[in-house]
């Protein structure tokens, strides 16, 4: 204050005088240590939240990969398979053939002919074990990829709904704004619950 009696307020005087005088800031000056204590509880929550949320990219990440590879394994026994029954078909033309030349030959060539079928029926048989054995290996690989894709699916899930609760953390510290707060936690625990459905393979 002056010597005329001019008096220059504080930062803090304002706020005195403004909540005494009932402004919408009411008591803000009492209200400060609980807007600390907020703005604490937000910021160590978001941390929380990030490092989850990072987790749970990582997880995402990881399981789009294997299903990348899991397909590919999957393309690899369907080729082997394919080439199996490609095998197999070229068996089955030489057995008729084989048989043919058996019912067309004289009395001393039928018996090594008929020989020649027989032999290519055992192998027709063991190459359709193997084609049959790869199609299976083949459908297996398919299913881990499509269970790992699903999987990545609900981590990607988790980490937005992780994010979008960020966001909020970030707008209910702008706006001290309690329902924001609360919507924050309640967007935050949506997030964990989808990524527990991850983690379980649901």
């Amino acid at each position: 204050m002056s010597g005329h009696g001019f008096h220059v307020h504080g930062p803090h005087d304002h706020e005195l005088e403004h909540a005494a005088s009932g402004g919408h800031h009411g008591s803000e000056a009492e209200g400060k240590p609980g807007h600390a204590s907020m703005t604490s509880k937000i910021a160590v929550c978001t941390a929380i939240i990030a490092t989850v949320g990072a987790i749970f990219a990582y997880m995402g990440g990881a399981t789009q990969a294997n299903a990348g590879l899991y397909k590919n394994n999957a393309a690899i026994k369907k080729t082997e398979a394919s080439n199996q029954w490609n095998y197999y078909q070229a068996k089955s033309t030489k057995q008729s053939l084989a048989e043919f030349a058996r019912d067309t030959s004289t009395d001393d060539r039928r018996q090594a002919w008929q020989e020649k079928a027989a032999r290519y029926e055992r192998e027709k048989a063991d190459i359709q074990g193997i084609a049959q054995k790869l199609e299976s290996e083949a459908e297996d690989w398919d299913r881990k990829s499509d269970a790992q894709m699903h999987q990545h699916h609900r981590w990607a899930q988790a980490t937005t709904v992780l994010q979008v609760s960020i966001a909020l953390a970030a707008i209910a510290l702008l706006t001290r704004k309690k329902w924001l707060e609360r919507g924050m936690f309640g967007v935050a625990a949506a997030g964990l619950l989808v990524g527990l459905l991850a983690a379980l393979h649901i």
